[in-house]
């Protein structure tokens, strides 16, 4: 090989048939092509664009398709008709990859918002789709704005791979598409993995930074405060997703959405039912990992069954069957920890700006969008203000020669061609060379007086248009006014709801926190069921005889007050009792177990009633009672109501029926408590909004069945109603002095139970309070042992020291009670 005197190479001979031959050093030659190779892939093939979100396959098919006329108001077409359409004559790279990322616009699990309206099998998250020559297809609804202003000059065309035809270099996207639908894609040493978000809440976040360039991250969160994703599920620690939106790369993790319940029919055993999935997650994906769990690894133990019910009218539906006594929640994280029901989706925003690869940020891919909006609509403003230039041009022209149509007329008539003509009609009448051709070639069925009033309307109006398509391109507050409004539009037409819930914090406090007490098998031990004053229901741990006594007079409760407790166990079930008069048996199991230390109780861990039974609007859970053995030698369930209506209902409860009423009310009357009573040696107590108190035994109160109405209990005046109604034991000095509870809002009394005379049943009792001056009514009373108060929301109020005066007015406390209850009884 010949060299020069500078060492290098000469490239330059030339072979037998005259043409030049490059003669190159390999490695340089491998490296050059491997780099023009990457660039490719980068450019051309792999990565999304930050403007509309989309690569050349998806872009290519799209355009394709707004070719051919593939729209949602004309019916579908064979797959394979638009799989060859692309690939003939913009991307020839094999039907398969084009047929490929056309299934997955059409995939409603893959992405927000479809852009490509399918007909047939396109597929699952466990399976692919069928062959092309077995669907149809044609363009979504919100693929229209992404392709529909293509027709006026807003972006740049290139040559196809052949320069036979062009191709859009973008397109316009009147939404995010980037962030609403997600992105991936393997190129060359690179990847994208992008999360998808709503609709609705990205241009919220647009919209804001339009008026608002300086916006913090922090600020652009409260509207996307995090994933949204097509298949919804739970998505946890936000701390990871802002870390993922400042610097474009993150982790988050993924949860099904399950439902705890009992197995109709089962004596007592739970399912767990997955109704929804992680985000690319499949049904047939879990149960395979549960088989594998179960059957060889032994790993996951506890589960009876496991179906799969999903169907179109329900939706995902995988239910596990759990064993006798194991408790759901805790196969319910073992679920989490050992099978896809909880996974990892890898953020990397990264995304071809200027054909330049760049991880950007929530802000800085709103910006990119919104650029590309402000220059689309710039020139597309610029268009449709050139195009009716063009006519007003015309128009003028028109009514030039209208005015003096006869002089046109003789003019044309008398001229030796169309040339003369056209020119006369230039010099005679100051015409332009496009106006007069117009003229020459407009019929004169057109030159009447009523085209002459259509032609004149129209200039006025063209003058308008001109006139406010100026404003949005010479002033810019304009143009972002225009590019919000069509941002709000879009959102009026298309959006929708949140999907997915979010968990915010730290994700390993989070998952920390997840982790349920207990262990996997629950024995069937004696527990106490607690209702909180504030609708929470809970659990204690099962526990011996022994430690509940060591326990039991030091039991303490924070952060809310105890309405009712009963005895039952951890396998059994109990009835719930609600202010319209029903009750609902409950699985003990399922309901979380109360925390303690140093034999204190917190409540804050109880579960919403309004999560175990479906409750009407404005309807309560006022009392618990307990189911099966429990219930032996009791008169029953003592029932009070708003009108001063007392009821003891028999516990005869039905055998097949989950749900049932146990009394009978009027009309806007409602049940304010529900006792249970151990052996019927109880005093029923009524307290009205008057602050009348009437006690009498229960012994005077016959008990009745379900149907039953209940009979008086208390004589109320015009106007009055019942606050509290409840069942007290005067002859258990281990639980302490029963006290009364009274409480206007402004003032509270204490007052012993005992100060207050027996009174019988239908009676109008006797003054519990003295109303200070502005005061009108009792809002909150409560009758029993160890009283307690707290507000709203569960924070403590300290309560006044009693007043053996039962006519007393109170003491002025902070914050009045809101509720008031009893502590914990551990016995």
């Amino acid at each position: 090989m010949a060299r020069r005197k500078d060492n290098k190479v000469d490239l330059s001979s030339f072979d037998q048939a005259g043409a030049r031959v490059f003669d190159n050093p390999l490695v340089t030659e491998v490296s050059d092509s491997y780099l023009e190779y990457a660039f490719s892939v980068i450019h051309s093939r792999a990565l999304p664009d930050a403007r509309d979100g989309l690569k050349p396959v998806h872009r290519r098919i799209l355009w394709s398709m707004y070719e051919q006329g593939y729209r949602p108001d004309r019916g579908h077409v064979k797959s394979a008709r638009i799989v060859g359409d692309t690939m003939g004559k913009y991307h020839p790279h094999g039907d398969t990859a084009i047929y490929d990322a056309m299934v997955r616009l059409a995939q409603d699990f893959s992405l927000n918002v479809p852009l490509i309206d399918g007909h047939g099998n396109f597929g699952s998250p466990d399976d692919g789709p069928a062959a092309s020559r077995y669907t149809e297809a044609r363009m979504s609804r919100e693929a229209m704005l992404l392709v529909g202003e293509l027709g006026e000059d807003t972006v740049d065309v290139e040559p196809n791979y052949d320069g036979s035809l062009t191709q859009p270099t973008v397109l316009p996207a009147a939404f995010p598409n980037l962030l609403v639908n997600g992105a991936s894609g393997i190129a060359v040493g690179m990847a994208t993995n992008m999360i998808p978000h709503n609709l609705a809440e990205v241009v919220s976040a647009a919209r804001w930074l339009i008026n608002h360039p300086d916006a913090t991250l922090d600020k652009l969160m409260e509207f996307v405060p995090g994933p949204d994703l097509p298949t919804g599920g739970v998505l946890l620690g936000l701390d990871e997703v802002r870390r993922a939106y400042e610097t474009g790369r993150g982790v988050v993790r993924m949860r099904g959405k399950v439902e705890i319940g009992p197995i109709e029919g089962s004596r007592g055993r739970q399912a767990i039912t997955v109704v929804e999935l992680p985000y690319g997650v499949g049904a047939e994906k879990v149960i395979a990992a549960i088989t594998n769990e179960v059957n060889k690894t032994k790993r996951l133990t506890g589960i009876a069954d496991v179906k799969d019910l999903t169907d179109r009218e329900s939706g995902t539906r995988l239910v596990v069957e759990c064993k006798v006594g194991v408790n759901p929640q805790a196969l319910l994280a073992d679920l989490y920890r050992l099978t896809p029901l909880e996974q990892s989706f890898g953020v990397n925003n990264l995304v071809l700006v200027d054909g330049q690869p760049r991880t950007l940020g929530l802000k800085a891919l709103l910006e990119v969008f919104l650029a590309h909006r402000y220059e689309v609509v710039t020139r597309r403003t610029s268009y449709r203000r050139r195009k009716r230039q063009e006519r007003l041009h015309l128009v003028d022209g028109l009514l030039i020669a209208l005015l003096d149509i006869d002089e046109v007329v003789r003019l044309i008539r008398g001229s030796d061609d169309a040339q003369a003509a056209k020119d006369g009609l230039m010099s005679r009448f100051g015409l332009s060379d496009i106006q007069a051709t117009y003229i020459l070639d407009t019929p004169l069925r057109r030159l009447t007086k009523f085209d002459r009033i259509e032609l004149e309307a129209e200039q006025e109006r063209l003058r308008a248009e001109i006139a406010e398509l100026s404003k949005i391109l010479d002033d810019e507050r304009v143009l972002k006014k225009v590019v919000s409004d069509e941002l709000a539009a879009v959102v009026k037409q298309f959006g929708t709801d949140r999907r997915t819930t979010l968990v915010d914090g730290d994700l390993k406090e989070v998952l920390a926190a997840s982790v349920p007490a207990g262990p996997l098998e629950v024995a069937d031990d004696p527990c106490q069921v607690i209702l909180s004053a504030t609708g929470l229901v809970a659990r204690t741990a099962a526990e011996s005889e022994e430690s509940a006594e060591g326990r039991r007079r030091n039991g303490r409760v924070k952060h809310d007050t105890v309405r009712a407790i009963v005895h039952s166990t951890a396998r059994g079930r109990v009835l719930l009792v609600t202010s319209a008069g029903r009750a609902f048996k409950v699985d003990v199991l399922p309901l979380p177990v109360l925390p303690e230390q140093a034999g204190t109780v917190s409540l804050r861990g109880g579960m919403s009633a309004a999560e175990l039974v479906p409750l009407e609007p404005g309807e309560t859970v006022v009392g618990l009672a307990p189911l099966g053995g429990s219930a032996d030698g009791s008169p029953g369930l003592a029932l009070g109501t708003r009108q001063g209506v007392v009821k003891i209902c028999a516990p005869e409860w039905p055998v097949r029926s989950d749900e049932f009423e146990v009394i009978g009310l009027r009309d806007g009357d409602e049940v304010v408590g529900a006792t249970w009573l151990t052996d019927g040696a109880e005093t029923l107590t009524f307290v009205t909004s008057e602050a009348s108190l009437l006690r009498f035994a229960a012994a005077l109160v016959r008990p009745q069945g379900l149907k039953g109405g209940g009979m008086a209990g208390i004589n109320l005046t015009a106007g009055a109603g019942v606050v509290f109604f409840g069942a007290v034991r005067t002859d258990d000095p281990g639980h302490g002095e029963p006290m009364v509870v009274t409480s206007t809002g402004a003032t509270v009394k204490v007052t012993p139970f005992k100060s207050y005379p027996a009174k019988g049943r239908a009676t109008a009792g006797v003054r519990a309070h003295r109303f200070l001056k502005g005061e009108t009514d009792v809002a909150v009373a409560w009758v029993g042992p160890r009283p307690v108060g707290a507000t709203g929301t569960g924070e403590p109020v300290e309560l006044p020291a009693a007043d053996p005066r039962r006519d007393g007015s109170g003491f002025a406390v902070m914050l009045g009670p809101s509720v008031v209850g009893h502590l914990i009884e551990r016995d």
